[in-house]
């Protein structure tokens, strides 16, 4: 579905990302962890266009996106959940998400002046705050709703846009157990039902929980991938990502 061939990132001359190459499977649900300052955000700045590497390649289907701007890459198929969320204040969460699904209308600016009813986008909005369990709050404005339904409204619109490729930026930052817990079982019903996701993350339990392989970064570099149990039974990765006193919490 995706792949990320020998990235290479170098910002005023410190390299940020080195020679990173891994691919997500059709289908699959992959975790990428790392310690902060890893080159995980750098890493999905690279895939979603907004930086250019030194040198490697990003390529969705077998084709090549390395000439293609942002809005291009997220119309030929990558979805984006950003950590920090900025719906829009204004709009109701109902119509955030269904503004999001008008994205064919919206395309063709003549397309968007002719087309009156929004019936259509409405109903798909609602569908999928359904399937994210927030469809209460259709009606209400994103002002003063709790970081738990925010967080959702964020996935909800990147849904919108029925991606190929779901890419999540820490959507489990600053969310309790509880909440945390019941948005990765949401992320694992929607990989089940055949959504592809990069799941970038380090609520490190849940990650291991729901995600069937992970790829592990230091310092710019991938250190680890495979099945997430056996990968964080290796003393190298333990160290560089949990430290000498991690106690096998992932066991």
């Amino acid at each position: 579905m995706l792949r990320v061939d020998n990235i290479t990132v170098v910002f005023g001359g410190v390299t940020a990302v080195k020679d990173v190459a891994f691919g997500v499977k059709n289908g699959e649900l992959l975790g990428l962890i790392g310690p902060n300052g890893a080159g995980k955000t750098t890493l999905m700045r690279v895939i979603t266009g907004t930086v250019t590497p030194v040198s490697g390649s990003v390529s969705l289907i077998n084709t090549s996106l390395d000439r293609k701007s942002s809005h291009e890459r997220i119309r030929a198929g990558i979805g984006l959940s950003q950590q920090i969320v900025h719906p829009f204040r204004s709009m109701t969460v109902g119509e955030n998400v269904a503004y999001a699904a008008g994205y064919a209308k919206t395309r063709n600016p003549l397309r968007s002046i002719l087309s009156y009813s929004r019936k259509k986008e409405m109903d798909k909005a609602r569908e999928i705050l359904k399937l994210l369990d927030i469809e209460e709050v259709a009606e209400a404005t994103p002002t003063n709703l709790p970081l738990g339904y925010l967080k959702r409204l964020e996935v909800a619109r990147a849904l919108a846009l029925q991606p190929k490729i779901l890419l999540l930026d820490e959507p489990l930052a600053g969310l309790n157990q509880m909440e945390a817990r019941k948005l990765a079982d949401k992320l694992l019903e929607l990989n089940r039902l055949g959504q592809t996701i990069l799941l970038i993350e380090h609520n490190l339990s849940e990650v291991i929980r729901i995600c069937g392989r992970i790829i592990v970064i230091d310092n710019g570099i991938k250190i680890g991938e495979g099945e997430p149990q056996k990968v964080m039974r290796d003393p190298d990765i333990r160290s560089a990502y949990l430290g000498e006193g991690y106690n096998n919490a992932a066991s």
